[in-house]
């Protein structure tokens, strides 16, 4: 090991299991000291469980690095600020936030309950903000800082049943992406990674028509996602912000920023009668239907088949 985050002091959210588990190893393995933060959760985010948290720290001091174990949740101001006070009392300082805990309660949209959005968007999307929000301040202060988050294929692409979720990580990326300006003149970073890996949140997630989750996926272990990014907590990727980047198996991409690829401009204003002949025909000629209707739906609008 080069030892590329050599007295980095890093809390990792979510890291008694799968990725999370798999970046702690990596930056102890690199030199850093980890706050390893986990509640112990089911994947639904009920119950709690210390033993993954200190069964982590206890491997990582095992191959003589340095660790601790914290055990607050990231859906609540409070907790976000425990878990960064854990790391500043423990190390001193801290160096790098990485936002990787998260639940799930799938369900289609229109069966999905209040609670189930809610419980949902407050551990992935308020629970970035709480641990973020108590990590920036300091590391404005310092002048220095890293910060990490976990995006989703769900929320950037869209995955059946998953509106909640996809809502989180579309939410994060954003959230990246103004974290990035509001804190790079400070010396702070901000990026994302959009992973897949084969974890048990992605195991429990059903095979259904328009899933993203689709296929023989080989070679995508929690283990792959770690190299890229903790690559971006190292000083080396000082001057890489506000991106996002697909990682799975042996694979590294650069997401491109939403922009237009498509427009048409009149002056004044559009009528219905032009956008109806203009925008099939310009804006989204070829551009596919994620879910189409089946070919037995009467559908209004929809032109006849031509009689076989």
């Amino acid at each position: 090991m080069g030892k590329k985050l050599q007295g980095k002091s890093i809390v990792i959210t979510g890291s008694g299991r799968g990725i999370g588990r798999a970046l702690a190893m990596l930056a102890a393995a690199e030199g850093a000291k980890v706050v390893v933060n986990d509640p112990g959760v089911s994947m639904d985010g009920s119950g709690s469980d210390k033993s993954p948290a200190d069964e982590v720290v206890d491997a990582i001091r095992s191959a003589g690095g340095t660790a601790v174990a914290n055990y607050d949740s990231v859906a609540s101001m409070q907790g976000g600020e425990n878990i960064v006070k854990t790391c500043v009392d423990s190390f001193g300082r801290i160096d790098c936030l990485i936002n990787v805990a998260g639940i799930l309660r799938d369900r289609m949209i229109f069966n999905m309950s209040e609670q189930e959005w809610d419980d949902v968007i407050a551990v992935h999307l308020k629970g970035h903000f709480a641990c973020t929000r108590a990590a920036v301040v300091l590391m404005r202060q310092q002048r220095y800082g890293r910060i990490i988050n976990f995006s989703s294929i769900s929320g950037l692409r869209g995955n059946a049943g998953q509106a909640n979720y996809g809502a989180a990580k579309a939410g994060i990326a954003g959230f990246t992406r103004v974290v990035a300006r509001d804190l790079g003149r400070y010396g702070v970073t901000c990026n994302a990674i959009a992973p897949m890996a084969i974890t048990r949140m992605t195991a429990a997630v059903p095979q259904r028509p328009g899933s993203v989750v689709t296929g023989d996926v080989q070679e995508m272990l929690p283990e792959h996602i770690a190299p890229m990014t903790l690559y971006l907590a190292t000083d080396e990727a000082w001057n890489i912000n506000g991106q996002i980047f697909h990682v799975a198996g042996g694979m590294v991409s650069l997401a491109r920023t939403e922009t237009p690829i498509a427009t048409i401009t009149k002056n004044g204003k559009w009528t219905l009668e032009e956008l109806a002949m203009l925008v099939p025909q310009h804006l989204v000629q070829g551009i596919p239907n994620p879910a189409p209707p089946p070919d037995d739906l009467e559908i209004p609008g929809r032109p006849a088949k031509a009689p076989a």
